[in-house]
């Protein structure tokens, strides 16, 4: 190859596919392509439970880690195996491959993450200091920030305006695009092996959780088409009431494959419009929750310490517990309210949780333990496949009442109703908490008030086989207002 054949480079980061990715197909416009995955060591710290394995970046927690590797794996498949990986420094790195290769044109899909967007500027200057031009462009939101911000020219801070007045009325998202014809240029002999980023810990925990997920970009449209098509009753056709009950499958469970890229917003938002009317409520509601996680973008760049500090002020004075005791119980399942327990074991077990099962477990360790939401977040971002830097802390803020758009501090889950509700036959329960499976429905979500003959019955022993509960839904949910009114202006 000569000096005279122009190439490109790609950067890869949440953009792991070749449909619908903008900044890729702008890379293979030139004559040929270099694609590239650098795993950066700015970014590197500790995860929960990688103790005796390499640090990970920061954006990953350890069963995002197991997902990135596989996404990888299966990227540089489809790219015929000419994925370049390195590890190290991104501009020392991306100036050293333009060097080698005369590469005049870097581009990547533009960061909303404002630890990356500083560092994307500081790159742009090292990189035209070396006359190569670097092109960040979007491609993982649906609206740019300008269309969504309110008359005065200031972004919302309540989601239902931001998604009804902003992103409803802003311009249509955009048709996605084709995967781009790419003339690959030759696989470096500097590339890394996927092994050596040491993504996956070094016991079998993640096997469990990748062998139920197809880790892949045709897994993400395969989930999303058959989400479509609502096959067998469940999906999209049922979404609006469906979506409510975590034994079906009613959800789109797209979550982890909208994180690392493999699907884009753009295909999820149109696809799902093909087999409904625009009047439909299952399409509006699910329309909304990509809507969600634009808002959860827009707040973390209106407050980039939506990780640790509270966006309404008042709660940095918030008296939290601290109960270690509590928190390993919760993080285990083992609170002694059997739904709470099934949610937290489904997040363990798989490295998803339903949407309905976050908010009860949630309310219950900030409400009913009155433990720190940060905790209840440390754990999903290190053990939720589609923990978002974004979409997590804003959640978490939600369920604790300090967010922008939060729930009010007086709406405490009770976890004993809420399972009669949304688990009414105890599917989901017993299939995480098997220890109650005979359990009669009566008792299933309140072991503790069934007579010794019903739990002698169903080889149930409190505290032995099935723990008590930590605490007493009913008090527990009084210390909780009480606490949660010292906030109040009147005590301020």
């Amino acid at each position: 190859m000569t000096v005279d054949t122009p190439v490109s480079i790609h950067l890869f980061r949440h953009d792991l596919r070749l449909l619908d990715n903008p900044a890729l197909s702008k890379a293979a416009e030139s004559k040929k392509l270099l694609p590239v995955y650098i795993l950066s060591d700015q970014l590197f710290n500790s995860s929960i439970h990688k103790t005796d394995a390499p640090k990970q970046a920061e954006q990953y927690g350890s069963a995002s880690a197991v997902w990135l590797h596989h996404a990888l794996k299966s990227l540089n498949h489809n790219l015929d195996g000419g994925l370049n990986l390195f590890r190290g420094d991104t501009a020392e790195i991306l100036i050293h491959l333009c060097k080698i290769t005369a590469a005049q044109l870097v581009t990547c899909t533009k960061s909303h993450f404002p630890h990356e967007q500083k560092a994307d500027e500081k790159l742009a200057e090292m990189l035209a200091e070396k006359g190569i031009s670097f092109q960040q462009i979007d491609g993982n939101l649906l609206w740019h920030a300008e269309d969504t911000l309110k008359s005065d020219g200031t972004p919302y801070k309540v989601f239902t305006p931001f998604y009804r007045r902003g992103c409803l009325s802003a311009p249509e998202p955009r048709l996605p695009l084709p995967a781009p014809q790419l003339d690959l240029y030759e696989k470096l002999t500097e590339s890394l092996e996927l092994s050596e980023f040491g993504l996956l810990p070094q016991h079998d925990w993640d096997e469990n959780l990748a062998s139920q997920w197809d880790i892949s970009e045709q897994g993400a449209h395969n989930r999303l088409e058959k989400f479509i098509a609502s096959e067998g009753g469940e999906g999209l056709a049922d979404y609006a009431e469906g979506r409510n009950f975590p034994a079906q499958i009613k959800t789109s469970r797209l979550s982890p494959y909208l994180k690392f890229g493999q699907i884009s917003a753009h295909s999820a938002w149109h696809k799902a419009a093909e087999n409904s009317s625009p009047d439909d409520k299952n399409l509006d509601i699910f329309r909304s929750e990509l809507g969600w996680r634009e808002f959860s973008y827009s707040l973390l760049n209106q407050f980039p310490t939506l990780k640790s500090a509270p966006l309404q002020p008042k709660f940095a004075s918030f008296r939290w517990e601290k109960n270690a005791e509590h928190l390993l119980a919760w993080q285990q399942g083992r609170t002694g309210y059997p739904i709470v327990d099934a949610g937290m074991r489904e997040l363990y077990q798989t490295g998803f949780m339903h949407n309905r099962l976050r908010m009860i477990v949630g309310s219950f360790l900030v409400k009913n333990l009155l433990l720190d939401w940060r905790e209840g977040e440390a754990w999903f971002w290190d053990c939720l496949f589609d923990a978002d830097a974004a979409s997590n802390r804003a959640g978490w803020q939600w369920i604790a009442g300090c967010g922008a758009d939060a729930a009010p501090y007086f709406r405490v889950f009770n976890p004993i109703t809420q399972g009669q509700k949304f688990d009414p036959k105890g599917h989901y329960t017993r299939r995480f908490v098997p220890e109650l499976a005979e359990l009669p429905n009566k008792y299933l979500f309140n072991p503790f008030d069934a007579p010794a003959e019903v739990l002698k019955r169903a080889g149930v022993v409190l505290g032995r086989t099935y723990p008590h509960p930590l605490v007493d839904a009913k008090l527990s949910r009084l210390r909780a207002l009480d606490r949660f009114a010292e906030l109040s202006p009147k005590n301020a």
